[in-house]
Formats: C-alpha cells, structure tokens, sequence
C-alpha cells in the first residue's frame, strides 16, 4: 500500500473514536475546542473517503500519486478520457465522484430544508407574537415555557408568556444573553454541516453521534455566555421541553450535562488541554489535505506531458 493511499485511509480512523469523543468530559470544559475537533474530524473523514479512491484511481498511470493525477488531468483536457484505467479503478474513480456528489447533494437539500424552516417559523413568529422593540424579543400567548431563537438574516428571539411568567428577572437575562449567542454566532451554520451528513449516512453510528455532540456542544458555548451561570440552570430546569422545528432553543439539548456542567462552574478550563485538542484536529486534518493539494503543489514537467505541462511551481 503506497503511503498516499495510507495517509488517506487514516483519515477514517477516528471516526472510530466517536463514542469515546462524546462521553469525554474534558469537552464540557473545553467546547470550542471540541467543536473543532469534532469539524476536523468529520471533514477528515469525508476527505479521506474522497482522495482514497482517487489514489487508487490514478495508481496505474504512475508509482508516485502527483505524477499519476498530473497524467490523469492531463489525459482528460486531451480527451483520452479514462485511457489506461481498469475496471477496478474505474470503480475507485466512481467511489470518489460518488461520495462527493452524495454529500454535496445533501448538504444543499439540508440547506434548503432549514431556510424554508426559518421563513416558516419567521412568518409564525411576525404573525403570533408580540414585538417588544425595547429589547428585541418577540412574545408569544402561550402557557408553555418557550425560549428560542429563529436564526438567519432577520433572526427572532421568541420567548412565551409562559417562560417570562416562570422565570425570574435573572434568569430571563440569563436565557436571553444565551439566545442571542446562538443568533450572533449563526450556530446554525455550525451545526447544518452534521445535520447533512447525518441524513447523508443515516446507517453510520459517526454521523449520528456527531450531530449529536455539536447540538450540545453549541448549547454549552452559548451558555458561557449567561453572566451568572446558576440562574440559567435553573432556567433550564423549569424550560425542558423541545422549540419548535428550525429554531435553536435554550433548553433542546443535552439538558442533564449542561446542568451540571453550570452548576460546576469553578471547575475551569486548563489551556493546555486547549492547545492539545486544536493540535489534534489539525493532525487529523493533515493528512487527506496533503493528499488532495500535493498534486498541485508539485505540478511539474512529466515525461509523459502533452498538454498543461511545465507549470512552475
């Protein structure tokens, strides 16, 4: 196996860390830092899961992987097309196109899905609630104890009478100031990369497991924006209850953790640990981008050139 082909399949190998990666409790600690572990990982994974197949692909037209993409551009733009392919590498050819094709598809279909959500929810809110222009929040007549955002251009911050009836003045603040991270930080963007992949790869307990861990992930990182960590775990308490479909509300997941995760608040976080984690993801990131970028870096005067040859590095 040359060590192109290895780098590449390396890239799916903490996918298997997964579970270990969601229990880990450094994470309630550290995460932003986890949230960019959890990217990396999942972007190395779909990396890697593309330029495999393209190793294999191009293995017959050179011992060296560049050289062999080299020719293989090369042969296309001179219209030899796949020349020199078997039906084992055309297959890898079809495993790479296939799975790119596959995750951009599903991303663009989650992308539209959560944007007409958001305009639904928009006119719901704009139609059902009370605008309080003092602070920016919008109100709705209802005895459930909501509070969540509508994020996007022209985001809503929505809470229920109920919630406003429930709470006391330093938990709203606390709920709000939440809120209001999860709508300035656009986490919705943040999480619609794993929503994709989790409707793209349904049967894989990683795509699952990630969707997962980032929601809560998220919901930790807005709650370090609440001043006084206690009164927002008690918001949470009294507010357990799902928001409504394509709205990011305070208390929609990993409720339990994050309680306790509030109410532990002295136990901070160690930089080091940071430092360590953020030089992790850029390991696992390594090794399938210089597998894909290292036939242009190298571009260079193959023998075998016909066409596009010659370009300085």
């Amino acid at each position: 196996m040359s060590p192109w082909l290895l780098s590449a399949l390396v890239a799916l190998l903490p996918m298997s860390l997964s579970a270990r990666l969601a229990r880990a409790e450094w994470t309630w600690r550290h995460p932003r830092a986890a949230l960019a572990l959890w990217q990396a990982v999942a972007l190395s994974a779909g990396l890697g899961a593309i330029t495999a197949g393209l190793v294999a692909a191009v293995a017959p037209l050179d011992a060296v992987f560049p050289h062999g993409m080299h020719t293989f551009v090369r042969g296309l733009a001179s219209g030899h097309g796949l020349h020199g392919l078997g039906w084992a590498e055309f297959a890898a050819l079809a495993w790479s196109a296939g799975v790119l094709v596959w995750l951009v598809a599903h991303t663009l279909r989650a992308s539209f899905a959560a944007m007409a959500e958001r305009r639904r929810q928009r006119l719901l809110v704009d139609v059902a609630a009370e605008h309080l222009p003092d602070v920016d929040v919008y109100v709705l007549p209802s005895a459930r104890r909501l509070a969540y955002c509508v994020p996007g251009a022209g985001g809503r911050v929505v809470l229920s009478q109920g919630a406003i009836d429930s709470l006391s003045a330093a938990e709203l603040q606390a709920v709000l100031n939440h809120e209001r991270a999860h709508a300035k930080g656009r986490h919705d963007l943040v999480l619609l990369p794993f929503v994709a992949l989790s409707r793209a790869f349904a049967w894989l307990p990683f795509a699952r497991t990630a969707r997962q861990a980032v929601a809560v992930l998220l919901e930790m990182i807005a709650d370090d924006h609440a001043r006084d960590p206690i009164p927002l775990a008690r918001a949470l308490v009294t507010m357990a209850q799902p928001s409504p479909a394509g709205a990011l509300g305070a208390a929609d997941a990993g409720v339990v953790e994050r309680v306790g995760r509030l109410v532990a608040r002295g136990r901070d976080a160690v930089w080091w640990v940071s430092v360590l984690v953020y030089s992790s993801a850029l390991a696992v990131l390594s090794g399938p981008v210089v597998v894909l970028v290292a036939p242009w870096l190298w571009w260079d005067c193959h023998p075998s050139a016909d066409l596009l040859s010659c370009v300085p590095d």
